[in-house]
This record gives structure tokens, C-alpha cells and sequence, in this order.
């Protein structure tokens, strides 16, 4: 008889195998084996303070790696909490493998410690949930996880692992090879190409518009080629506020002249007003280009008459296709269409440039902004992790960087500070500077310390204003000043101090002049820094041109 291994070496085996680098964990009773496992195999753990940390780090890890990121979380209760951060990975279109411990199989039914219906409970906000069945079937089902995160629409995967599996022993099987692990090609029909391009060529003014599947780096880099080649913009979406969102500036208004919509990927929702009028204009068509083929029969049913083409078909497969050198795409004949939508979406109001200086009183959102592009120019590497509410959004709005980081299409807050810590693994050179507000912050503040541990610099701004501003934003425009209530926070919370006391380089700003300084010692700490800076209260930025 050959050599025989655990489970949990199985496992460890097939990650390598897949070029996994780096795990983000939390750990319990049910996943030891696998802390056991990892041990020499070079996977690092980064060890972090609550669940659903380490999932939104895995996230990260993804976006900016184009790996699958890897979250692993004991069984029960660690699993509950990691689930919670699924929600954001999936509606980001991220691919995430959450592996969580489980109760052995051979105890299942009979009351067996932390035993719950992991799977079923995860499969709502994921792609697909299993429990891994045997050892010597491990193998093939991490692989297929993998696979299936990767293939078609990205996104998380979850496969639970019976402790009874991860500790068996077996004679040690092959490691799957490569092909095992890639994606499923979804490739664009060159009859679906050559439709698109002809329905680009017909409109007078086309919009083309991608998922947040392709907001990664790379994505962005085919999505200028694409634009390139049609000599239009092509707008990626990731945001919560969809034709609202103020980092496309004024896109939403001029959106509303086009008479066709390129729909790359990009579900036809919520963040598109689900492509009815006023926001789009009840004459313009729509191609559909789709993964999913129940999306796809979703928006044949929304759309009816005003489909043009629809096609089956990754984003990525179809943005390289209609880039490709025998593409029919051509340079779109409406050159000023291009560059009204391109004015459109750079477009900021002139007032914000007057906030740029040091006014009396408390610093307004803008001013903020102001100070920190200084430091995202400073470096070609950097990071920008922006969080969501309102200080997010003008961040959003105002502040650009080679890589981005959002909270995502989901809306949850509270990504931020695991998002930078992730980039930071990601990224070992770069400049990271993530964005928050002060309920963000509440949410894993602990996760300061998982940065002092592993040694993960980067420096987070807080937006202090004292409230959860979004929720006090909509009592203020639906119900009056007068019902405004519930969403207070304490006046001046000091949590810079919180994080200092983590372990982390802190900083106390209440006047505008102070942040440069600030800013200064807190990138030059070589430490994870928290910038509490008390702003003003301000709503989100509305953008449009005059």
C-alpha cells in the first residue's frame, strides 16, 4: 500500500495545486486538521477577528489578484458569521471559496456538536453550497468549487468540511491538474458579434456598459481596449446607486438620450431602473449579452419588442471578442456622442473646487477629499478601498486610484478595513488608503489588530459626523427635520484611540489644516493608521451638468 494522508492534507494539496497563496482564517475545533496541514505548505494564514473579516478579505484578494480568494471558518456559529459577508461577494461577482468546518457525517442526526444545515444555509448568497462527502472525493469537489467560482458569472462557493473527512486517511490520490481548476469558457457566437456590432453601427447614440465582474484591474485594462476600438466609452458599474452612483458624474443624465443600451454582462436590475423610462428612454433597444441564461430570460420577458440581439456569453469572453483583431466592431461614426458621454462622466461642479482650501468650522466632505489626493497620485501602485454611505460616495466621486475597491453592488457597509487589509496582501509595494465612515468603522475595528499582528500597513480615513448620515439623509428628505431620530452616534468617539489601543498609528483631526500633516505621519508610520477626522454632515453628491 502507498502513502496514506488525511483529508486535510487532501485538501491543502488540491489548494496548492490551484495556486492558492494565501488563506484567510478564523479558527475553531472543526478545521485543526487543516491549521495541522498547512503547516510547511507555504499557504499563508492570515489569522483575522471575526468571520465575515475574513470572507470580505478573501473578496479583496480576488479583485485584485484575479485568483480565487480563500476563506476558511470553523463550523457552527463561525460559519453563520461568515455567510453574512457572502451577500457582498456575490452581488460584487467575486470568486470566493468559503470552506467551512462541519460536524463529522457519521454524527449527523444525532445531535452532533455545533451541527447545523451549513449548506443550505449558505446556498441562497452563493453560487452554489455543498458538503464535501468523502476524502477520497475531496479532491474533485474543491476543484469543482473552484471551477464553478471562476466559470461563467463569478462568484462565491461554499463546501463544508465533516471533520470525519478532513481526518480520514487514504492512500494519497493524484492532485488535479490545471484544466481541473479553470473556468468553464462561455465563449460569444461570432454571429452574436457580428449582430452586436451591426446594432452599435445602426444607433445613433449607443451606450455600452459592463458588470462589475470587469471593475477589476485586468478587467479594466479590456475594457479600454474596448473602448478604444468603438471610440466610446464603456461604462462599468459596481455601485449600490447605480445611475446614481457620483463616481460616473453625470452619466445618468445623458444616459437618458441613448437609443441603445450594450448590456456586457450587466444584469438587467435595480441599478439600471430596470431599463425603464424616465431613467432610460422607453424608445431605446437593448443588447443583452449573458451568463446566466435565467438572467437572460429575465430580461427577454422585461424587455419584449425592445431587444435587438441577445446572446449567451461571459463578459470577459465577450469584451475580448468584440476587441479581437477580426472583430466587426468598428469605430462608432457619432464621434461627438463619444465625447459628450466622456464629458459627461468626468464632469464635477466647478463649486467643489472652492472647498479645497481650509475654511472655519467643520471640514466639509470635499475638503477631505481634497487632502487625500495628494496621496493616491503619489504612487502608480495604489490602492483605493472606499467603503459605502455617504463620505463614500463623495470619496467615490472625487478620488481615483489604478486599483479600486468598493463596498460593491450589494450596499452592506463595513468591507473597508478587511478590503485594505486584503490589499495589502495583495499588493506588498503599494500605497493603500481606504475610506469610511464612522458606522463603518463599528462593524471590524477589531481587524486592527489582525493587521498589527501580520504586519499589513495602510491608512484609513474615518469621516467622523457622528451618525449613521445615509439613514439621517432619508428621514431628513422623506419624513422632515422634525422626524429625524435614532440614527445619533456620540458626538466626538475617538476611534483612532480604539485603534491605537490595537495597535494600530493614530490621528485626531478637527480642523482642516491639520490633515495634510496628518496624512503625512500616517503613511510614513509603516503601521496600520487611523485618520478620525470630524466632518461634516453632508448628503451624498447628486451630479449633473447645467
Amino acid at each position: 500500500m502507498g502513502e496514506t494522508i488525511r483529508g486535510a492534507d487532501i485538501l491543502v494539496r488540491t489548494l496548492k495545486a490551484a495556486g492558492v497563496r494565501c488563506i484567510f482564517s478564523l479558527s475553531g475545533n472543526h478545521i485543526m486538521p487543516v491549521y495541522d496541514a498547512l503547516l510547511g505548505s507555504g499557504i499563508e494564514i492570515v489569522h483575522t477577528r471575526h468571520e465575515a473579516a475574513a470572507v470580505h478579505m478573501a473578496d479583496a484578494w480576488a479583485r485584485l489578484t484575479g485568483e480565487v480568494g480563500v476563506a476558511l471558518v470553523t463550523g457552527g456559529q463561525g460559519h453563520t458569521n461568515a455567510v453574512a459577508a457572502l451577500p457582498t461577494a456575490i452581488a460584487g461577482e467575486v470568486p470566493v471559496l468559503l470552506l467551512s468546518g462541519h460536524a463529522p457525517l457519521a454524527e449527523l442526526g444525532l445531535g452532533a456538536f455545533q451541527e447545523l444545515a451549513q449548506a443550505r444555509m449558505a446556498e441562497a448568497v452563493c453560487k452554489h453550497a455543498a458538503t464535501a462527502s468523502s476524502a477520497p472525493a475531496l479532491a474533485g469537489e474543491v476543484a469543482a468549487a473552484i471551477r464553478m467560482a471562476r466559470s461563467g458569472r463569478p462568484g462565491p462557493v461554499h463546501l463544508s468540511l465533516p471533520t470525519d473527512v478532513l481526518e480520514a486517511r487514504i492512500e494519497a490520490p493524484a492532485s488535479p491538474d490545471a484544466a481541473a481548476f479553470a473556468p468553464a469558457p462561455m465563449p460569444l457566437a461570432a454571429e452574436s458579434a457580428a449582430a452586436i456590432a451591426a446594432a452599435v453601427a445602426a444607433a445613433e447614440r449607443p451606450v455600452l456598459i459592463a458588470p462589475p465582474a470587469l471593475c477589476s484591474p485586468t478587467g479594466r485594462v479590456a475594457l479600454a481596449a474596448l473602448s478604444a476600438r468603438v471610440g466610446l466609452p464603456v461604462v462599468a458599474m459596481e455601485s449600490p446607486r447605480g445611475l446614481g452612483d457620483p463616481s460616473l458624474g453625470a452619466f445618468a443624465q445623458v444616459l437618458a438620450e441613448a437609443d441603445l443600451l450594450v448590456l456586457l454582462g450587466k444584469p438587467l436590475d435595480f441599478t439600471l431602473r430596470f431599463g425603464r423610462a424616465p431613467a432610460i428612454a422607453a424608445t431605446a433597444r437593448f443588447v443583452v449579452v449573458e451568463p446566466d441564461p435565467a438572467v437572460l430570460a429575465r430580461a427577454v420577458r422585461g424587455l419584449g419588442a425592445r431587444l435587438a440581439v441577445s446572446a449567451v456569453a461571459g463578459a470577459a469572453e465577450a469584451v475580448a471578442a468584440l476587441t479581437a483583431e477580426a472583430s466587426p466592431l468598428v469605430p462608432h461614426r457619432n464621434g461627438a456622442w463619444g465625447q459628450r458621454l466622456a464629458q459627461a462622466i468626468a464632469h464635477r461642479p466647478a463649486a467643489w473646487d472652492a472647498l479645497a482650501g481650509a475654511p472655519d468650522g467643520p471640514i466639509h466632505p470635499a475638503t477631505l477629499c481634497h487632502a487625500l489626493r495628494p496621496f493616491l497620485a503619489a504612487q502608480p501602485d495604489t490602492v483605493f478601498v472606499s467603503d459605502g454611505g455617504e463620505i463614500g460616495q463623495w470619496a467615490q466621486a472625487m478620488l481615483s486610484a489604478p486599483a479600486r475597491v468598493i463596498n460593491g453592488v450589494a450596499g452592506a457597509i463595513g468591507p473597508a478595513i478587511p478590503f485594505a487589509i486584503a490589499a495589502r496582501c495583495a499588493r506588498p509595494g503599494a500605497r493603500i488608503l481606504a475610506v469610511m465612515g464612522d458606522g463603518t468603522f463599528g462593524f471590524h475595528m477589531a481587524e486592527f489588530d489582525t493587521a498589527h499582528r501580520h504586519g499589513l500597513p495602510f491608512v484609513a480615513v474615518v469621516g467622523n459626523d457622528a451618525r449613521w448620515n445615509a439613514e439621517h439623509q432619508i428621514q431628513l428628505r422623506d419624513y422632515g427635520a422634525d422626524r429625524a431620530h435614532g440614527c445619533e452616534l456620540a458626538p466626538v468617539t475617538r476611534y483612532d484611540l480604539a485603534a491605537a489601543a490595537l495597535g494600530a498609528h493614530a490621528e485626531f483631526v478637527t480642523r482642516a489644516e491639520e490633515l495634510a500633516p496628518a496624512l503625512e505621519r500616517a503613511f510614513a508610520s509603516g503601521r496600520a493608521a487611523c485618520v478620525n477626522v470630524m466632518i461634516e454632515g453632508q448628503p451624498a453628491p447628486s451630479i449633473r451638468m447645467s
